[in-house]
């Protein structure tokens, strides 16, 4: 049987690039207040939260068009983990009102780019031929 391993990578990096970017998106729309705050609240300096930029915008761009994947994937499950320690720690073992995990979404994010640092972007992403890619 054949299989369509590099659409189906295509679509992989899709689902996880637009959605991120969109987050990235409204933070620059809305200001990255709230992730300074909870920076300094963990005794964090404030500046790092400018890495959600490169995290929520950046990263996501790379991956949709297939660009340096594997250390695009990075930067995001990085951020995404980042996201996930600083605001949903006490979360990792709770269900939520519905019986599901309580931080799926989080680790989804974080578990998919993760993949794709390990397949990379298949033959539709534009630096195919580099062992980054």
């Amino acid at each position: 049987m054949k299989t369509n391993y590099d659409i189906g990578l295509l679509i992989i990096r899709l689902i996880i690039g637009i959605p991120l970017l969109m987050y990235g998106i409204g933070k620059l729309i809305y200001g990255i207040d709230f992730i300074q705050q909870l920076l300094i609240s963990n005794g964090l300096p404030s500046f790092i939260s400018y890495g959600v930029y490169i995290g929520e915008i950046i990263a996501p761009v790379l991956i949709i068009i297939g660009y340096k994947m594997r250390l695009a994937s990075l930067v995001l499950a990085i951020n995404c983990l980042v996201a996930l320690m600083l605001t949903q720690a006490q979360n990792i073992f709770a269900l939520n009102e519905n019986g599901g995990w309580a931080i799926e979404l989080l680790a989804i994010y974080i578990l998919i780019p993760i993949a794709l640092f390990f397949t990379g972007g298949g033959k539709f992403a534009l630096s195919y031929d580099n062992k980054w890619y």
